[in-house]
Order: C-alpha cells, then structure tokens, then sequence
C-alpha cells in the first residue's frame, strides 16, 4: 500500500467543514450516499453496497481519521485535516489516504470528485 496526501483549499467555516467530516449526518451529505454511526464504527453505504470503517481520531475542528475495518493492511487509514494558512488566512483540507501502488491515481481521481461534491454542498 503507497500512501498518499491531497491538499484542497475551501472557502468556508472550519467549524462548517468539520461538521461535514465528523458526523454521520454531515458525510452522507457528499461522501456516501447513506451514513450510519454506532459507537466509533461508521458503516457507509454506496449504490447498496456498505463498507464499515472505525474512527480512530478525532479532534475538534481539525481532524478526523478512520480505518476500514476490511482493509488487510492495519496500518493503513484515511484521515482529513483542516488547517489555516497564518498568512493568507487560507482553509486547507488536507487529505491522507493509502492504495495499491497501480490505483493511487484512481485514488486522486476519487477524492477530486468527492471534494467536488462537498464543495456543492457548501455552496462554494
């Protein structure tokens, strides 16, 4: 597994971001097409199929991180993580996540139309 790091600047609240990243309710709206939360498990569906992940990690307004708990790879995760620019006052989301060595650009591929639609979503 080859991870890998995309960085996408939003022009929003990072309170509204995080929303978005760290709640059942707020992923369904542009991750998966349906969210559901037990505990620390988030079982998210897509076109009927659902695949669980666990979260890991979780501070306030600046990161979120999770395992699929079908990955063979324990070490792997995907992670989002908000950060300010000190200068420019710029919203970065910055996401980390791992694939096959062969897949990493189906990988890129897959987090631009996601962030395309979270940005859809927050009307920017």
């Amino acid at each position: 597994m080859q991870q890998f790091e995309l960085e996408y600047v939003l022009h929003a609240s990072q309170k509204v971001i995080y929303d978005r990243l760290s709640s059942a309710s707020g992923l369904a709206e542009w991750f998966a097409d349906d969210v559901n939360q037990k505990g620390k498990i988030f079982s998210f569906i897509w076109e009927g199929s659902e695949q669980q992940a666990e979260l890991l990690l979780k501070k306030d307004n600046r990161q979120v991180r999770f395992h699929w708990l079908d990955s063979e790879d324990d070490e792997s995760f995907f992670e989002f993580k908000i950060e300010i620019d000190a200068l420019t006052n710029d919203l970065s989301l910055i996401i980390t996540d791992y694939a096959e060595e062969d897949e990493v650009d189906e990988g890129i591929e897959l987090w631009d139309s996601q962030i395309s639609s979270l940005k859809q979503v927050l009307g920017i």
